[in-house]
């Protein structure tokens, strides 16, 4: 594992998320999803969000990605208040200036590699030159030779690594990637992180991982953990020498975060009783 050659917290923030809720309806009740969140994503750097199923970490991606917009609170990504945007503009925004990879990999089966790789390109009617891109990034992505392949003759692994090249197509400003690694082996897995690790150092890419493993979350450079639709934590994953020292701080910032909200609960039954 490398390291980034540089702080990242010396830079301007790209993406900013001020007071961010997000209630959904569920029958007849409402879920808080997100809590009053905010973060500021530095530019360049690499960020791990943390929690368990539940915690809120999907949703967050996808009030940053614009995928969905929060009940309260603003977002906003390289000085666009997402806000602003229609929703056709949002969808335009998102396809320039946001790349997206998911743990699924969601490439097109009857399309190859090479294909679902320029779709964004295609699809914002800006592929001129597009293919020599895609060239470029394929040799740097170890998948050159791959191109011509359809998703069914690739391992996960090179699925992986053409859904990062379709979301780096378009050079975009933040690439936000749910669960990357969780369809994968645990080496396949190991390589995914250190691509993703080059990229930020060597592009300076700024890239946003949400995951609930620590072996992931170590090659970042800050660490942010939710717990219940609130950010419970904030910490360098530099701290650490290993992902069971990082995992060792996960698991006590959740207890510690579980310790507080019974105690609230305990103090405002009291005060109930009283």
């Amino acid at each position: 594992m490398t390291s980034a050659p540089s702080d990242p917290l010396t830079t301007d923030p790209l993406t900013v998320v001020e007071n961010a809720s997000k209630r959904f309806r569920q029958g007849n009740r409402e879920v808080d999803a997100l809590q009053g969140v905010d973060l500021r994503v530095q530019a360049g750097s690499f960020v791990a969000v943390m929690g368990a199923s539940g915690s809120g970490k999907s949703t967050l991606m996808h009030l940053m990605a614009g995928l969905t917009r929060p009940s309260t609170g603003t977002i906003t990504v390289a000085g666009q208040d997402l806000a602003e945007l229609s929703d056709f503009a949002m969808t335009d925004f998102r396809r320039r200036r946001i790349g997206l990879v998911f743990q699924a990999f969601n490439l097109i089966p009857a399309l190859t590699a090479a294909d679902n790789i320029l779709l964004p390109l295609r699809a914002a009617g800006n592929a001129a030159g597009g293919e020599q891109v895609m060239e470029e990034l394929a040799t740097r992505l170890g998948i050159r030779e791959r191109l011509s392949h359809r998703p069914d003759s690739l391992s996960g692994g090179e699925q992986q690594r053409v859904a990062i090249a379709r979301a780096l197509i378009t050079d975009p400003a933040i690439v936000l990637a749910d669960e990357p690694t969780g369809s994968l082996d645990s080496v396949t897995s190991e390589s995914i992180c250190e691509l993703l690790r080059d990229l930020c150092d060597q592009q300076q890419r700024t890239i946003v991982v949400v995951t609930h493993e620590p072996s992931v979350a170590v090659w970042a450079d800050q660490v942010v953990v939710l717990k219940d639709g609130r950010i419970v934590d904030q910490f360098s994953a530099r701290e650490h020498d290993d992902a069971q020292a990082l995992a060792a701080h996960y698991q006590h910032t959740l207890g510690a975060a579980a310790q507080h909200s019974e105690s609230v609960s305990g103090v405002s039954l009291d005060h109930v009783a009283c």
